[in-house]
């Protein structure tokens, strides 16, 4: 069992949660719920080890393994993907070799009495106890397993992981914690760059293989899947419902209704008290009266209504200035890595104006062609950027690309040029930024939240190409469709990769399908490209491309 003991957290002498206290046991799938900025990647992170609380502790017993996969992948750059997975046994293959090291000294030295040797000894005793009480493992063998279950081929194995989309390299974070084998999995937003064949697979594991589970995830379908505990972190304190998350939304609502009744009932008897007080405070046969219900007054505790979020936040798109007729050209484009070919001979033509959609599963080549229009990869055939085409872009990995270490506001005015100076705060405001929320440092914020500040970057100087790589991931359903309205509005040219079909739905009007090495075009919109396939969902699209 893994407790969480009295845990606060305060920013700047400001709690966002205060005495927090709950268990975690096997068997346990935790949803972690609440509004975006309530604190529950913080929560996530302290259980994690990554951050520390003000005050309160983590309890776990010693030998307990806490795998963390965090919002934002740090998979690195300069590995292949079979090294990388292989990371999952570093700290039994540190103690193998200290265990090796320690046996050659004790080989060696002959200073039998002294108290360095007797350390060793030690050592090597809680060090024999520990490693030869795992169970001996072919550490090459299950890496390989692991990964051709994943859906690696075996040449995949020596590739760079720098070479593979977002929802591969989740695969490959997922594979490290398999390996693992912990006693709690963490997830924060783990189905985000996800393709279905993913979470299907990471949806069968947690069920039917993780120990213990805590996710944060704004997909309703994953989190009603997996699990069986609903924890609601709002205004500083938690809930804690030992029911899926459907059965907590039902619960959540009689809550708050059960709230809101007992405060109106409280408002009216406070309103009657008053009243009361006022009209007799000086009538000398009523001063008893009075006083009693004065003094009652003053102790009484006031009914809380839990927040409700309703905050949304304003988006609108500066005018596009205009662009020649055809803001992307390709002819014959064709992208390889190595002996691994990635889409070959892609040849279309993008019209001012239009609002196109990329679809299919990862790793077929959407994001790699939008960094060949971005001009940061090399590629085979010609890529024509039109007359006067002024690019804003937003790839999958935006918001992990920006300062931690600097303020909210200080991020935006960074950027900021001419009169938008002035209205920066404005700016800010529009996404949910006020108050003390601008001078929070960057590496405070949760994943939403730096989503729509990385949001705000394409907002400050006017472009009239929109390329967006995954846009949605770490925005709730009604942010989403802020967003979706704002660049239905826009009246330049978008280019969208998306798995949401509902984000797409009247807003994409050609679809590009990526499959097979191949990118074929669609001229028609993602509900008749659909129809037409007889798929209900972008889900079919990527399982049977």
């Amino acid at each position: 069992m893994i407790s969480v003991d009295s845990v606060s957290v305060e920013f700047s002498g400001k709690a966002l949660f205060s005495d927090i206290t709950f268990n975690i046991n096997e068997k346990d799938r935790i949803a972690l719920m609440g509004k975006n900025g309530a604190g529950k990647s913080t929560l996530l992170k302290i259980i994690a080890g990554v951050n520390k609380p003000t005050k309160g502790k983590i309890s776990a017993p010693n030998d307990a393994v806490i795998a963390y996969l965090p919002q934002h992948l740090l998979t690195e750059d300069n590995t292949t993907v079979f090294e990388e997975t292989s990371k999952a046994f570093a700290a039994n293959q540190a103690m193998q070799i200290e265990l090796e090291e320690l046996n050659s000294q004790l080989e060696t030295r002959t200073d039998y009495e002294s108290d360095e040797y007797m350390d060793i000894i030690t050592r090597v005793s809680e060090l024999s106890e520990k490693f030869y009480s795992l169970e001996e493992v072919n550490y090459d063998a299950e890496v390989e397993k692991v990964l051709k279950g994943l859906g690696f081929t075996r040449e995949d194995f020596q590739r760079q992981t720098s070479e593979f989309s977002g929802g591969w390299r989740m695969r490959i974070e997922l594979a490290k914690i398999l390996l693992q084998n912990p006693d709690l999995i963490l997830l924060d937003e783990p189905t985000n760059h996800m393709d279905i064949e993913s979470i299907q697979w990471l949806e069968e594991f947690l069920i039917n293989s993780a120990k213990a589970v805590i996710v944060i995830s704004h997909d309703r379908a994953f989190v009603d899947n997996i699990t069986n505990r609903t924890i609601e972190v709002t205004m500083g304190r938690i809930y804690d419902y030992k029911v899926p998350y459907t059965q907590y939304l039902q619960l959540r609502k009689e809550r708050l209704e059960q709230q809101q009744k007992q405060y109106n009932d409280q408002q009216k008897m406070i309103a009657e008290t008053q009243e009361f007080i006022e009209r007799f405070k000086g009538t000398y046969s009523k001063t008893l009266q009075v006083q009693s219900r004065v003094k009652m007054l003053e102790k009484l505790e006031i009914v809380e209504v839990d927040e409700v979020d309703t905050s949304a936040i304003n988006i609108k798109f500066p005018p596009a200035p205009r662009s020649g007729n055809y803001p992307v050209i390709a002819e014959y484009v064709s992208k390889s890595y190595g002996d691994h070919l990635v889409f070959k001979d892609a040849s279309f033509a993008i019209e001012r104006g239009q609002k196109v959609a990329f679809v299919g599963r990862n790793g077929e080549g959407k994001s790699t062609l939008v960094k060949a229009i971005m001009g940061e990869i090399d590629y085979e055939g010609e890529l024509k950027i039109g007359h006067n085409a002024q690019i804003g872009y937003f790839a999958q990995n935006q918001a992990s690309l920006l300062d931690e270490d600097i303020t909210v506001f200080d991020t935006v005015d960074q950027l900021a040029e001419g009169d938008i100076r002035t209205k920066i705060k404005d700016i800010l405001a529009a996404f949910l930024f006020r108050g003390d929320d601008l001078n929070k440092k960057v590496k405070m914020l949760s994943g939403g939240e730096k989503t729509r500040l990385a949001m705000i970057k394409l907002l400050l100087q006017p472009v009239n190409l929109l390329i967006l790589d995954e846009p949605t991931n770490h925005l709730d359903l009604r942010t989403k469709d802020i967003l979706k309205g704002a660049l239905k509005a826009f009246d330049g040219t978008i280019i969208l990769i998306s798995h949401d079909r509902d984000f797409l739905s009247g807003l994409a009007e050609k679809v590009f399908e990526f499959g097979n090495k191949r990118i074929k075009e669609h001229f028609e919109d993602i509900d008749s490209f659909l129809k037409n396939k007889k798929m209900e969902n972008l889900k079919e699209i990527e399982r049977k491309a």
